[in-house]
């Protein structure tokens, strides 16, 4: 018995278990995955807004939380009324046109090969599945509503009591669950410093290769440009793949509009944008260290989409780099947590 006790007080072993269960918690849980991941990520990107903006004017903290909550509750309630009709219109017409192109049958044999490519690698499944899902967010707006405003509130309360939430949750290390409070601190140190470091720069590069996109979109005079402005956006947040995915859409709307000029226009666009992603955005907002073989990161997406949907392709690789820093494969940051 006092064997067994001794292999149970093991750190490895008790990191395990305790691991062990988390997982099977969150699985219970999985019906509330959308709130208490959307509740991470406001009140991780908000924290680090309220950070740089009292750094910057030096004002009190709860009021920087409530002005920056006001802003953004405010943009979002303009943004449905005016802009969802407009939204939710231009995607379905979108998706319609994208349905109709490659339904039309052609002469040009190179363009049957690719569609014949595309389709025999299920890669329109993909694209099919997100607008489905934009389609799906906006349409059924009054749960996907909820679950927003819930988080908001949660992610508000939590940023405005941080400090109390911090002492009050430090009296369990004294507590007679010391040990669990131990491990578990371990493991939220680490998801903050891999999994909120990977999705806040996923987050600063989906906006800045949507706005490049959305202005030479733009410029080539592109129909539903609001629309093709949200997909870019929300296939941005999805690493490598992501930029991969929107080539079939926006190549697509260019060879309809403007023939085979367009779509190397649309190409030369796509590569400026992954060059700037790739040698500019992930160095300064990523440690090299985070970086994985583009092989690696195919497969975690896959299986990710296969067993979690769009979350999958959304959190599959920030989860990943945790793990493998979990595991000590590597490391984030400067930092070193024992």
């Amino acid at each position: 018995m006092e064997r067994i006790n001794d292999y149970l007080q093991k750190t490895g072993l008790k990191r395990v278990i305790i691991f062990a269960i988390i997982l099977l918690v969150l699985i219970a849980l999985r019906s509330m995955l959308n709130v208490i991941l959307l509740t991470f990520i406001f009140s991780f990107l908000m924290d680090r807004l309220v950070e740089l903006v009292t750094r910057k004017f030096r004002l009190h903290r709860n009021i920087t939380v409530l002005l920056s909550y006001m802003t953004i509750i405010g943009l979002l309630t303009y943004g449905i009324v005016k802009y969802l009709p407009v939204i939710t219109a231009e995607i379905t017409q979108l998706f319609r046109q994208l349905q109709a192109f490659y339904l039309q049958p052609r002469d040009n044999i190179l363009f049957n090969y690719v569609v014949d490519m595309i389709e025999r690698n299920g890669i329109t499944n993909y694209v099919e599945q997100g607008v489905n899902f934009i389609l799906k967010s906006f349409t059924d707006i009054s749960t996907i509503g909820i679950q927003v405003f819930i988080s908001l509130i949660l992610s508000l309360f939590f940023l405005l009591e941080k400090q109390k939430l911090i002492e009050f949750t430090a009296k369990f290390k004294n507590s007679k669950v010391a040990d669990f409070y131990k491990e578990i601190e371990f493991f939220g140190k680490k998801f903050v410093l891999t999994f909120g470091k990977v999705l806040e720069a996923q987050f600063i590069i989906a906006v800045v290769n949507c706005t490049i996109t959305t202005i030479a979109l733009w410029i080539m005079d592109f129909p539903q440009l609001l629309g093709l402005s949200i997909m870019v956006f929300f296939l941005g947040l999805i690493p490598v793949a992501g930029v991969i995915i929107s080539l079939i859409p926006l190549c697509t709307i260019a060879y309809t509009i403007g023939g085979v000029m367009y779509v190397v226009y649309i190409l030369i666009v796509i590569m400026i944008i992954h060059a700037i992603e790739a040698y500019i955005l992930n160095p300064k907002l990523m440690s090299a260290k985070t970086n994985l073989p583009v092989f690696y990161t195919f497969i975690v997406l896959i299986f990710g989409e296969h067993f979690f949907g769009v979350w999958g392709l959304i959190v599959g690789i920030p989860v990943f780099i945790f793990i493998l820093d979990i595991l000590g494969v590597k490391s984030i940051g400067n930092e070193e947590i024992k």
